[in-house]
């Protein structure tokens, strides 16, 4: 597959709200600044507070031509007609996910050598990297696997045509050094609610040249 922009910007409902900040005010902002490749995430969340949100993110991503991706929940991604899905090492298999969401995409987290080799035996159409830097956004993160981490996956990822979202801790400086060690995307979180959320959007897929 091939993402429609190399920022792919990832709205943690939790993250956002205690920031002060309304998720689809957020969603609207970085629609309008361009952005084009979207997960909603909401650990925290009850299921049908987690299915509105996301009817809300999908129907605002087509109609502008986004992205959008549901972390974690298979069943939500479908219900809400998102185009995919994203697993983490402890959600379903991807082998399980694709039997729930059929052709939509599925991308899977992974962190080191191991997981990474699995991820790329299994049915996903991406696979992430990360934590690529020190990182907030996770309560108990994964060793850092820094820009050999990456270069290492799109290495490996590269025969089979598998693009490589790198994650975790990536900022605006960092930006063109990680995606010069091979990435096909970067997933920003926490970076891009600072400040003017569409200026920050936009100096985002500047550094990124989508």
């Amino acid at each position: 597959m091939v993402f429609p922009s190399r920022l792919y910007a990832i709205l943690d409902r939790e993250l956002t709200l205690a920031r002060g900040l309304a998720p689809l005010d957020v969603v609207d902002a970085w629609l309008d600044a361009g952005v084009r490749v979207i997960q909603l995430r909401a650990k925290e969340t009850a299921s049908g507070e987690f299915l509105r949100l996301a009817d809300e993110v999908a129907r605002r991503s087509k109609a502008m031509g986004a992205l959008f991706i549901v972390n974690d929940r298979a069943d939500i991604a479908v219900m809400a007609d998102a185009a995919g899905v994203h697993l983490g090492q402890d959600d379903l298999r991807p082998e399980d996910a694709r039997r729930v969401v059929g052709a939509r995409v599925i991308g899977l987290s992974t962190h080191n050598d191991v997981q990474l080799t699995r991820a790329l035996d299994a049915p996903v159409d991406y696979v992430a990297i990360g934590p690529v830097f020190e990182t907030q956004s996770k309560a108990r993160p994964d060793p850092v696997v820094g820009l050999e981490g990456v270069s290492m996956a799109a290495s490996r990822a590269r025969p089979r045509a598998c693009p490589v979202v790198a994650i975790g801790g990536i900022t605006l400086p960092r930006a063109a050094d990680v995606l010069a060690a091979g990435a096909s995307a970067i997933a920003v979180i926490s970076d891009l609610l600072s400040g003017d959320i569409t200026a920050r959007a936009r100096a985002w897929l500047e550094a990124t040249n989508s």
